[in-house]
C-alpha cells in the first residue's frame, strides 16, 4: 500500500512540475558559433518578386489584372478568399548584414487596379524625371552562307535534292 502511495505522490509531482515550466515566448534556434565569426561566408538569399521604382511608376490606376501580372509578374500571394488583393513581398539578406524586406500590395475592383500601398508607391515626378530608354536594335546585314553547289544550282534555276 505504501508503494502504491509513494508512486502516486511521485506520479503527481512530476505532472505538476511538467505545468510550472515556463514557456519561451520565441522559438529558439540552434545556431553554430561560427555564424557569428565575420570571416565565414554566408550566401545571398533572394525571395520573392524583384520589384523596382521603374515598375511601380508604370502602375496606373484602372490597369487590368493581366496587365499588372505582365508588369510586376505573378504575385507572391493570392488569398483565395480575397481575389482582389495581390501581395508582393521581396526579401534579401547579404552575408551578415541584416535582411531587408519590400512589400508592395494592390487592390482591385471589378478586375482593375484600384489601390496600391506597401513601401514602394507610384510618383508621377519620379517618372516624369527618368528618361525615356531608347531602344535601338542593329541588324546585321544577311549574308548568304550557302555553300558553292547550292549557289550554282540556284543560278542555274535548279532545286537542290535534299
Amino acid at each position: 500500500m505504501q508503494k502504491v502511495l509513494r508512486c502516486l505522490i511521485v506520479g503527481a509531482a512530476l505532472a505538476l512540475a511538467a505545468c510550472a515550466t515556463p514557456k519561451s515566448e520565441e522559438p529558439q534556434f540552434q545556431t553554430s558559433a561560427l555564424d557569428k565569426l565575420p570571416f565565414v561566408y554566408r550566401m545571398t538569399v533572394q525571395q520573392g518578386n524583384i520589384i523596382t521604382d521603374e515598375m511601380v511608376d508604370r502602375l496606373q490606376p484602372g490597369m487590368t489584372k493581366s496587365q499588372v501580372r505582365f508588369l510586376l509578374g505573378t504575385p507572391m500571394l493570392t488569398d483565395i478568399f480575397h481575389t482582389d488583393r495581390w501581395d508582393y513581398t521581396y526579401t534579401i539578406r547579404r552575408g551578415h548584414a541584416p535582411m531587408k524586406e519590400t512589400r508592395l500590395t494592390l487592390f482591385f475592383k471589378d478586375d482593375s487596379l484600384v489601390q496600391v500601398q506597401g513601401d514602394l508607391r507610384p510618383d508621377a515626378n519620379r517618372a516624369a524625371q527618368r528618361e525615356p530608354a531608347e531602344l535601338l536594335v542593329s541588324v546585321p546585314d544577311w549574308e548568304d552562307k550557302r555553300g558553292f553547289f547550292a549557289k550554282a544550282a540556284a543560278k542555274l534555276g535548279v532545286e537542290p535534292a535534299e
